[in-house]
């Protein structure tokens, strides 16, 4: 069975509660519920406008400092939602990394919405990377994993879409995007992870963008894999207009995302059957990547 990273640490309540009596004991009080447990991280609400998040393992904690760093300074630019911290946890003698207090933000994830509901807003999305996407500030993180080359971890790649799909489709869509040419620079912004699990919408739309752990700066076809990943070929086609009407933008940027979508696609059948939601959006991402060919 194909799983998620283990949890190294279990984030309980008593564990939340614990941290918020000796770092913000004035917020110990409110009432507590485990909302979200991801790859990385657990989200438990407190109240009814906060949250804590929290590393639930050693590879993931240092992603929790970097949305520290760096959503101050991107939240103002973005015509959406962020977990922007309000309070900022640390290492304690008990919990070994650091953690945040964000708002509760509306919304539920946009994978639970139909993709026909989502391409509604595909152009919202487009507007946020439109805003995300300059050149990123030279104390940006590093994200080995995100934002680099294709070329970079090209043979883990190919072994996982090997895995996650025997009909060799997968891999002859990746080879053609991949070999198209790398970004030219600069670096920009980059938020890594932009599918509809790291979303928020309702009937209104597109609400909050979420799950900035991964932000780095590189080439944004990083997150322009989101046009398969999050929307049917309507809401694609939308959001790629809407996208390169806002920013410079070529086939070769359009084949490096649609790699991306086939390397993000093969992570999630390959490392999900524990996890429904993940491993659904891996089937819904590999039939729209398979659908252009």
């Amino acid at each position: 069975m194909a799983r998620m990273p283990a949890a190294e640490v279990d984030v309980t309540l008593g564990l939340v509660e614990r941290l918020l009596r000796a770092q913000h004991p004035d917020l110990a009080g409110l009432p507590l519920s485990i909302a979200a447990n991801g790859w990385d991280n657990v989200m438990a609400r407190l109240g009814d406008d906060l949250a804590v998040r929290l590393p639930r393992r050693q590879a993931a904690a240092v992603l929790v400092e970097h949305e520290q760093l760096v959503l101050p300074r991107l939240a103002p630019r973005l015509p959406v939602a962020v977990p922007l911290p309000v309070r900022v946890g640390r290492a304690t003698d008990f919990f070994p990394w650091s953690w945040s207090v964000v708002p509760w933000l509306p919304g539920a994830p946009a994978f639970r919405q139909t993709a026909a509901e989502r391409d509604r807003w595909a152009t919202a999305l487009a507007d946020v990377l439109v805003a995300l996407h300059t050149p990123a500030d030279a104390d940006a993180p590093r994200n080995p994993v995100r934002g680099e080359p294709l070329a970079e971890r090209a043979a883990i790649t190919r072994a996982r879409i090997d895995s996650a799909d025997a009909t060799g489709r997968l891999r002859t869509r990746y080879e053609t995007d991949a070999a198209a040419p790398r970004h030219p620079g600069p670096a920009l912004w980059v938020h890594g992870d932009p599918h509809p699990l790291n979303m928020l919408s309702d009937e209104t739309g597109l609400r909050a963008l979420i799950d900035f752990g991964d932000v780095t700066a590189g080439d944004p076809a990083t997150d322009l894999a989101t046009a398969w990943l999050t929307f049917g070929p309507a809401g694609r086609a939308a959001f790629i207009a809407r996208y390169s009407a806002g920013a410079a933008t070529d086939a070769a940027l359009w084949a490096r995302a649609r790699a991306w979508a086939a390397r993000m696609t093969s992570s999630l059948l390959t490392a999900s059957d524990d996890h429904p939601e993940l491993a659904a959006l891996g089937r819904f991402a590999l039939g729209q990547v398979l659908a252009d060919d």
